[in-house]
């Protein structure tokens, strides 16, 4: 198996880093001591902080298995259930403390650097995009009230799931995700 590049470990490290202490909470110190190179090296790869915040945003999102929504051997809502578990399981794997990236990036940094923040709502607009699509299926499936909008109903959901987040930080217990679940299965989506 090759070994990572020192760019890849920056972007390994700056990930976990990031997620951990918050992109103020963190220094580019803390991120070559986490990648194990020279700090010197970092500046090699990316010019500041921010330009790696938007190489990290790639491996965060496949960490968050939006794929499991294109799984077509399960019905829609199974896969949107599924896939809303699975965020709060990586969630609860640190005791509700780190959040999501995108919320904590945008709560901490979207309004001074612009990048970061058409960053994050390109990547929202796309989940939210992904999510809508999953509720069509399932209109089409008989699953839910076909006149529901879909894509309104998919920024919704993504809206309150990053509300849900913030406030799993702040409970740390997974109360809120199970309150939304409900909702969003037993009241939204039937």
């Amino acid at each position: 198996m090759p070994r990572p590049s020192v760019r890849g470990k920056l972007v390994q490290a700056g990930l976990e880093t990031l997620h951990a202490k918050g992109f103020n909470g963190c220094s580019i110190q803390d991120i070559t001591e986490a990648a194990g190179v020279p700090k010197g090296s970092f500046f090699n790869h990316f010019k500041s902080k921010e330009l790696l915040v938007l190489d990290v945003l790639g491996p965060y999102g496949e960490s968050n298995r939006v794929d499991m929504l294109f799984d077509e051997s399960k019905p829609p809502l199974e896969r949107l259930r599924q896939h809303f578990n699975f965020l709060a399981d990586s969630y609860a794997r640190f005791d509700f403390e780190r959040g999501c990236l995108l919320g904590n990036l945008g709560a901490e940094i979207a309004t001074s650097h612009p990048p970061v923040r058409e960053a994050l709502r390109e990547i929202l607009q796309a989940w939210s995009g992904i999510v809508a699509g999953v509720l069509r299926k399932a209109q089409a499936a008989g699953e839910i009230n076909p006149d529901l909008d879909a894509d309104e109903l998919g920024n919704f959901l993504v809206n309150a799931w990053e509300g849900i987040v913030l406030r799993l930080k702040i409970v740390k217990n997974r109360e809120p995700v199970d309150e939304f679940l409900d909702v969003c299965f037993r009241l939204l989506l039937r």
